[in-house]
């Protein structure tokens, strides 16, 4: 891998983790379109490591109150804190059961297909407009988030293992879907893919045998590029969200899924 080949997979994976676009398929066409054959695992835990940083930079006061939330002297203060970790665990769970169980090797067949990819591109060009659809008949989240919307949005993080279906997307659908207001969902999906990163990056290592020293200035300017790109795309999903141009996503997923799979479609890939 070359130092810029380097950048540009540490901007697509920033900017992807967090747009709700999918990273995953992002950089499964990336790769394909620029011959990339394998990142590297030293490349994926650094990327994976800016990307993580970028979140627990952003929420790091929100992370702080958490914290605090689990001692005693705390207790009755941050009561609400602590009901928070109990809704983080229970939107892990799904992802965690898909991810050591057999459906993960069929889940990563994918990674195989780039003119599948596309397709779940499109698909999740299609979650992202269901808030929009719903609230036509009257369905609009006030509500904070709940066991409810925790369930709901672990089911999402656990479907967007597959490449093409984001995660943030499809976590923050989940959410507003089931009553959630728009800012919450979108706090609690960050706040979700601190341990989903986390635990993607510690399986990553139990495969790190060498680290390939002559690469590691490209792979540390691909972590850095991701940690930065990742903190843009917070502060561009929050404002979007904020402003009611969710679906705007949706509308570049379509169409730049459709036109990967009908190019790798003629490809034969």
């Amino acid at each position: 891998m070359t130092f810029l080949e380097a950048i540009i997979l540490g901007l697509v994976q920033g900017l992807t983790e967090f747009l709700p676009v999918s990273s995953s398929g992002h950089l499964v066409l990336t790769q394909e379109l620029m011959g990339v054959e394998d990142k590297g695992v030293t490349f994926e835990i650094l990327v994976h490591f800016g990307t993580l940083l970028s979140v627990i930079i952003y929420f790091w006061k929100r992370l702080w109150g958490l914290f605090l939330s689990i001692f005693p002297p705390f207790k009755e203060e941050r009561k609400e804190d602590r009901k928070m970790i109990g809704y983080l665990a229970i939107a892990s769970v799904p992802a965690a059961i898909v991810g050591f169980s057999p459906l993960k090797d069929h889940f990563e067949g994918a990674y195989e297909k780039p003119a599948l990819v596309g397709l779940l591109l499109v698909l999740t060009g299609a979650i992202l407009f269901l808030p929009r659809l719903l609230k036509t008949k009257g369905t609009k989240g006030t509500k904070e988030v709940g066991i409810k919307s925790a369930i709901a949005m672990g089911l999402g993080q656990a479907l967007a293992i597959l490449p093409g279906v984001s995660r943030s997307g499809s976590t923050i659908v989940s959410g507003m879907v089931s009553g959630t207001k728009s800012s919450a969902a979108a706090e609690f999906s960050f706040l979700m893919a601190i341990p989903a990163i986390a635990a993607a990056s510690l399986l990553e290592v139990k495969d790190l045998v060498t680290i390939e020293t002559e690469l590691l200035g490209a792979y540390i300017a691909g972590g850095v590029v991701a940690f930065l790109s990742g903190l843009a795309a917070i502060y561009a999903v929050l404002a979007a969200i904020r402003r009611g141009k969710f679906e705007y996503f949706g509308v570049y997923c379509v169409i730049a899924g459709l036109l990967a799979f009908f190019y790798f479609r003629s490809t034969g890939a």
